[in-house]
């Protein structure tokens, strides 16, 4: 357990979770929350024994965005410097699976964090929206460079221009999130994905998110190259062997990241 006031950070073995915790403002962002989460997720990315992370909500919702009320009450908070704008940065590109699990209403810059992960699942009752033009904001968080990669690019434009909300069934079905839950199992569910993907290969889950991430931006004649050299390094591993072996034993493999 951590010592933020604005998020919640848990490491159990392999996995790690990072909960938005200001669920009176629906976990709505302040630069205090920007700040910690920026905070937390370089010291996940550099943790070497975490594969997976979970970042979700407190209470009821996943994240509305900005705290609208708090940013025009005049209440002191901290200023969101140029770098927390890199949380973005951080779920996409760190060498650990990221999953968002959007346990709620889902809008703004917590869409644009929701996209930047790697996969993402919802409780039905979720419900999301780009926001910003309805606040006359052109956005943050990277939406633009994301949403067109998951859902395509005419698609992400008009979720963005239109600022409609949709529901869980509808990001389903544009391929927003990867699977809709019941609300009743929504956490069990969630844990069991977490689990299965906590248990892999650490060097090969490592590489792999490093290659999803390389195959962005490089020509296909390089990125050929570079899983190439990845794939034989991490063919001869000692965690290679022993996957093998616990296959054709009929048991869990034991890996030891080497």
């Amino acid at each position: 357990m951590s010592d933020y006031e604005t998020i919640i950070y848990e490491k159990s073995g392999s996995r790690a979770t990072v909960t938005l915790n200001r669920p009176d403002s629906l976990n709505g962002i302040v630069g205090e929350l920007s700040r910690e989460l920026y905070e937390c997720l370089n010291i996940i990315a550099l943790d070497t024994e975490i594969r997976v992370v979970l970042f979700t909500g407190a209470g009821k919702a996943f994240c509305p965005g900005a705290d609208l009320r708090a940013n025009t009450s005049g209440e002191k908070h901290e200023p969101n410097r140029k770098e927390y704008f890199h949380v973005t940065t951080l779920l996409h590109e760190m060498p650990k699976v990221t999953i968002a699990g959007v346990n709620g209403a889902c809008a703004g810059a917590g869409l644009g964090w929701a996209a930047a992960c790697d996969l993402r699942y919802a409780t039905a009752r979720a419900a999301f929206n780009s926001a910003f033009l309805g606040v006359a904001i052109s956005g943050d968080m990277g939406g633009p460079w994301l949403l067109p990669r998951i859902v395509g690019s005419a698609k992400a434009r008009e979720l963005f221009f239109m600022s409609e909300k949709f529901t869980a069934e509808e990001a389903e079905r544009i391929g927003f999130v990867n699977k809709v839950f019941p609300d009743e199992t929504f956490h069990e569910d969630l844990e069991a994905i977490v689990d299965k993907l906590a248990k892999s290969a650490p060097l090969a889950i490592g590489e792999m998110k490093k290659n999803f991430v390389n195959a962005e931006n490089m020509p296909l004649r390089e990125y050929i190259d570079l899983e190439t050299e990845r794939h034989s390094r991490t063919g001869t591993s000692e965690d290679t062997k022993e996957a093998f072996k616990a296959f054709m034993e009929k048991r869990e493999p034991k890996f030891k990241a080497r």
